[in-house]
């Protein structure tokens, strides 16, 4: 029996993909359960149009991300902190700084897409990665200065 998917099925196949499955686990599961469609000529062509419509969806996507990761390369942010001896920083920048620093120019990232080995503790300049979108990476520089 051929079918298609319609969510994602462990050890059969992901959504779309159409797949030829014993009768039996098609008519008594898959199909009462939601989790495919008869593979009617009308439903492949459903479908393949859906696919293309996701498709174009996702390079859109990441044409938006890249013209974000493109403005974020050019930015350079400064960040005053106050400072000890042998310019320690009495505390340090996180992600969550480099984000508010970010908002404060009008781009908005979430901080868990920063990323950080680890806090600076340290005066200077760092070039920091941003993960914008699975395929699309940016670095912004950052200046940790005196207060």
């Amino acid at each position: 029996m051929k079918l298609i998917l319609t969510e994602d099925v462990e050890k059969l196949g992901h959504r779309g993909d159409l797949v030829e499955v014993k009768a039996g686990f098609g008519r008594n599961f898959l199909l009462p359960q939601g989790l495919a469609l008869a593979a009617t000529e009308h439903n492949v062509r459903a479908v393949e149009s859906k696919k293309k419509k996701v498709e174009a969806g996702k390079i859109k996507e990441r044409d938006e991300a890249q013209a974000l990761a493109h403005r974020i390369g050019k930015l350079s942010i400064t960040i005053a902190r106050k400072v000890g001896e042998n310019d320690m920083l009495y505390g340090s920048v996180t992600a969550s700084d480099v984000a508010e620093a970010l908002a404060g120019h009008g781009i908005v990232v979430d901080r868990r897409k920063i990323h950080l080995d680890e806090p600076l503790k340290t005066l200077g300049v760092v070039d920091v990665p941003v993960k914008i979108h699975p395929e699309v990476e940016a670095s912004v520089k950052v200046w940790v200065v005196k207060e």
